[in-house]
Formats: C-alpha cells, sequence, structure tokens
C-alpha cells in the first residue's frame, strides 16, 4: 500500500487500499467515473493542502496526473477588455509552473499567486490568493466532470460561488475539476507589466507606492522571496516548508464586532458574500440583500489573533512533533515524524487560545481527511 504521507506536503497520512494516477483527461473521466461506484473515495492533487489521518484511507484515491497548458484563441477585443489571453490548463499541471509560464510569456494577471503549491485543478475549489491577488479575477471557467450527472460540463466561473478561499466546489459540489481556463493581460506599449500591486508589503519589498505596475519578472521574484522568508516555498533543505500552507484562514467577522478587539488589530472592510437562496426551477432570481448598516464585515489577521493569544512562532505542545513555523504563525510544521493526530492536536490548542482570548473561532483552511477540529 501507498503510504499517503509520501505524497502530501505536510507528510502525514497512512496507507491508502487503492492508488490510481491517470494521465490524460480521458483516463481521468474514466478513472473518477469508476471510483465513484465505490462506498468512499478521494481525490487527491499536490497534496500541499490537506491533513490525512494516520489510518489512511479505505477506499480508492484517485490522484490527478493530467498535464498540459495550451494557448487558446485570444478572445474578441470587446468581450476581453484588458484580459485577451486564454490559457486552457489541465488539472494536473503544477500550478507554480502555470505561472511561471505566463510571467515568462510577458501575460499578466496571476504573478502575485507565484510559488503557491499544488496543481491547477485545486486552484479553483479553493481560489487560492496571495498579496493582494485571486484566481477568481483571472478565472474564466473550469471543464468539470459532475458528480451528480456523470457529465462532462464547462462552468463559467461565474457559477463556481467563488470568496474567500472558498468556492461551491469545496462547500459541496461534487465532481472533478478536469482543466481551467484562465483570462491573462498581453503586455502593452511598456512592456510584460504586472497587474497592479495591491498588497503593501510586496509594494514595499519592490520599493513602489500601492497601485505601481512593476515588470513581471521583478513581481514574481519578490513574491518568490517573501514566500521563502515565510517557509512557504517547498524546500528539502528549509523544516519550516514542510507544512500543509496557511493552516487557519482570517476571520471575518462583523464590523461591530471588531469594535471590541484592541485598537491595534489589523482589520480590512471585506466584501460580504451572498446567502444562499432555494428558489423553484425557472423562477428568476431576484436582487439578494446587502447587511443592514452596522454588519458590514471586515477581516482579520489570524496570524495577529495566534501571536496576541500568546502562541509564539516555533511553538510545540510537549512531546510533539507538530509545531507552529518559525517563520510564520499561520503555518503548523512537522519537524520529523510528526503524526495527523499531533497536528490537530497542535490546531485544536491554538483554536482554544484565540477563542478565548478574543472570541474568535478560527477556522482550518486545508481539507481534513478523516480527522476533525
Amino acid at each position: 500500500m501507498t503510504e499517503l504521507a509520501a505524497l502530501t506536503t505536510l507528510g502525514v497520512g497512512g496507507p491508502a487500499a487503492e492508488l490510481i494516477e491517470p494521465a490524460t483527461r480521458g483516463e481521468l473521466v474514466e478513472a473518477a467515473l469508476e471510483v465513484w461506484g465505490a462506498d468512499d473515495w478521494l481525490l487527491l492533487g499536490g497534496g500541499s493542502n490537506v491533513v490525512i489521518a494516520d489510518a489512511g484511507f479505505d477506499g480508492p484515491v484517485l490522484r490527478v496526473a493530467t498535464r498540459g497548458v495550451e494557448r487558446l484563441p485570444d478572445a474578441p477585443p470587446g468581450e476581453a477588455g484588458a484580459r485577451p489571453v486564454r490559457l486552457r490548463v489541465e488539472a494536473g499541471e503544477p500550478w507554480d509552473e502555470v505561472v511561471a509560464h505566463a510571467v515568462a510569456q510577458g501575460w499578466a494577471g496571476i504573478e502575485a499567486l507565484s510559488g503557491i503549491p499544488g496543481q491547477a485543478g485545486a486552484a479553483p475549489v479553493q481560489n487560492i490568493g496571495a498579496y493582494g491577488q485571486e484566481l477568481a479575477s483571472s478565472l474564466v471557467g473550469i471543464l468539470f466532470l459532475d458528480h451528480l450527472t456523470g457529465e462532462l460540463v464547462e462552468l463559467p466561473a461565474s457559477e463556481l460561488g467563488l470568496g474567500y478561499r472558498s468556492s461551491a466546489l469545496k462547500r459541496g459540489r461534487l465532481g472533478v475539476v478536469v482543466a481551467l481556463e484562465l483570462a491573462l493581460s498581453a503586455p502593452g506599449p511598456e512592456g510584460p507589466l504586472s497587474e497592479p500591486v495591491a498588497y503593501a508589503q510586496l509594494a514595499d519589498r519592490l520599493g513602489v507606492p500601492i497601485g505601481a505596475r512593476v515588470p513581471l519578472a521583478e513581481l514574481r521574484a519578490a513574491v518568490l522571496e517573501l514566500r521563502a522568508a515565510k517557509g512557504m516555498l517547498l524546500d528539502p533543505a528549509d523544516p519550516d516548508s514542510r507544512s500543509a500552507g496557511s493552516f487557519f484562514t482570517n476571520p471575518v467577522v462583523t464590523e461591530h464586532f471588531a469594535r471590541g478587539l484592541p485598537a491595534d488589530a489589523p482589520r480590512w472592510p471585506t466584501t460580504p458574500e451572498e446567502p444562499p437562496v432555494a428558489l423553484p426551477l425557472g423562477e428568476t432570481v431576484p436582487p439578494l440583500a446587502r447587511p443592514a448598516s452596522g454588519e458590514y464585515l471586515v477581516k482579520l489577521s489570524a496570524a495577529w489573533l495566534i501571536e496576541r493569544a500568546g502562541i509564539r512562532r516555533g511553538f510545540a505542545l510537549p512531546g510533539s512533533r507538530a509545531a507552529i513555523s518559525s517563520k510564520h504563525s499561520l503555518a503548523i510544521v512537522n519537524l520529523g515524524g510528526a503524526t495527523a493526530e499531533e497536528v490537530v492536536q497542535l490546531a485544536g490548542y491554538v483554536q482554544t487560545r484565540v477563542l478565548s482570548e478574543f472570541g474568535v473561532l478560527l477556522q482550518p483552511e486545508p481539507v481534513l481527511v478523516g480527522v476533525s477540529l
């Protein structure tokens, strides 16, 4: 049996009863339709955002291994606006290789997403984001094998319910992302420049004001340097990189609740997500109400909450081989031989401390398989 720990960036997880690794789109569709007949199945990509139980997984594990990046015909000028370049990316393509390819070609739109581990197929599930950029701004749609119907369908990004580190796929729409289509900007008269820099730390690193555009290669290099400094680049020589990335999402709370936090608590206004609404088939969807005054939402810094709750970088529970990264308080790292149980124990401890101190329950970002918080 294959140990799933070897297929994840965190390095925890027991054996898989069966591992299937289709290499072509046709094989992926065929394998998915077959494993869906099992009582339980697991879809695995690059293993970068998952915590798998020490007992492993007692069912077929479908590991996506399809590769390929294809440039499609450019979108018509009126439809494309400033983003005419279209790319079709197979789900098993390593995400950072997609970004590197786009930057090398001078195409802007995903450059701040450099260095994010995992595969392209997982990107829309999580609506990956970093340094002021999200996939949602570049995603046209996905090729999706729907678990409910067994059909291969094209879904536009507008139907995916993309939100902060979330999507309809993450919230329960079952199926397999087979490929995705991206819209990127072509080089302008001044050459291949980035999208406007939208993150203060990145702007400081580049020595430019917020909103500036810089050469694509410079922005990618700056992002990779920032991620490496936080242990967020996979590096066998760096024990802090043996993680599942940021373990907790930045919590979103009401403006009223945020007023009760210390004055120096970082906070950013954010657009509220629309609530789910059930309507009869065929009925027109009405405009959805926005929250009343005083209930607008703000995003808090999970890292700040963790540190102010007294949990220092490098902290570990006695005898545990799981620890908070020495470089980044949001990451839980495997110091060597850690178990999923040790990871979950530490995550639960962090949740309890932050909840006790600030009344905020941090939510895990990785997918938890066979374990819970």
